[in-house]
Parts: structure tokens; C-alpha cells; sequence
């Protein structure tokens, strides 16, 4: 009978162990993907948007894939793909998608000018090996931005 005991106290012990070590890794891939996400709202608030000069918008010169512009919402889309900044070596690193929205979005459009913003949405999927298969998850970052005001003759 204590030999029983004492094999399901260590079986647990190790299935506990298994389990801390597969949430702290899960937890390091989200950090990661979450990062990869900032990373591309930033490179897209670095870009000069300025209405006032001649309608300059360089949010749409981003290095995605498969630009698109969809007419009626005003929305650009692209997606990217990197590798999230987890410690890796030769083969075992792990790829993750960014999925980038741009929309324009009119705020009030009964004054002159019109009042503007550009929101960017970055939703960043990546898998996660659990027992037999894959489980992808996602990390979604979001922001407003306002044009730059550039033109001297605008201020």
C-alpha cells in the first residue's frame, strides 16, 4: 500500500512539473507574439501620414504581404511573417503571422477639415505544439493615430 502511495505522489509531482514547464513556455511564445505585434504597429506609426501635404500617406509603404484595399470601409490589409524571439537553435524556431489591418476612420464629418484617424490593428498568430497536434492562438494589438501636421501653410 505505500508503495502505491509513494508512486502517485511522484507520478503527480512529474505530471505537475511537465505541466509548469509547458505554461511557461506558452507563456513565452505570447510574449514574444505580443512583442512581434508592437513591433509592427510601431514601424506603422513611424510612417508619414499628412493629409496637407498632397494626401502624403506612406502607412500603406509597410513591408507586408499581399496588399489589399477594400473601397468600401476605407481598409488596407497585408500580412507578414517572422520569427518570434524565443531562444532557438538550427531548426526548432517557430513562425508566426501578422495579419495587419489599416482603416481610415472619419470622425466628424460636418466640419472643414475633416477630422480623421488611421486605427491599426495587428492580430498575430502563432502555434503551439501541445501533446499531438498543433493549437494556434492569437495576440491582437490596436491603435489610433492621429495625421502628422507637416505643412507649415496647414498649422
Amino acid at each position: 500500500m505505500a508503495a502505491v502511495i509513494v508512486v502517485v505522489v511522484y507520478g503527480a509531482i512529474l505530471v505537475c512539473y511537465i505541466q509548469t514547464g509547458l505554461r511557461a513556455q506558452w507563456s513565452g511564445y505570447s510574449l514574444a507574439a505580443q512583442s512581434l505585434s508592437m513591433e509592427q504597429i510601431q514601424q506603422a506609426r513611424a510612417a508619414v501620414w499628412d493629409p496637407a501635404l498632397t494626401n502624403k500617406n506612406e502607412i500603406t509603404n509597410l513591408n507586408l504581404t499581399s496588399w489589399s484595399y477594400t473601397s468600401s470601409n476605407q481598409t488596407w490589409t497585408g500580412f507578414a511573417t517572422n520569427i518570434l524571439d524565443v531562444p532557438y537553435a538550427s531548426t526548432n524556431f517557430i513562425v508566426a503571422t501578422n495579419f495587419v489591418s489599416v482603416q481610415l476612420i472619419n470622425l466628424n464629418n460636418t466640419t472643414n477639415p475633416f477630422i480623421q484617424v488611421v486605427m491599426i490593428r495587428c492580430d498575430t498568430v502563432w502555434p503551439f505544439q501541445y501533446r499531438a497536434g498543433n493549437l494556434f492562438f492569437t495576440n491582437t494589438a490596436c491603435t489610433l493615430m492621429a495625421p502628422d501636421n507637416r505643412d507649415p501653410n496647414a498649422l
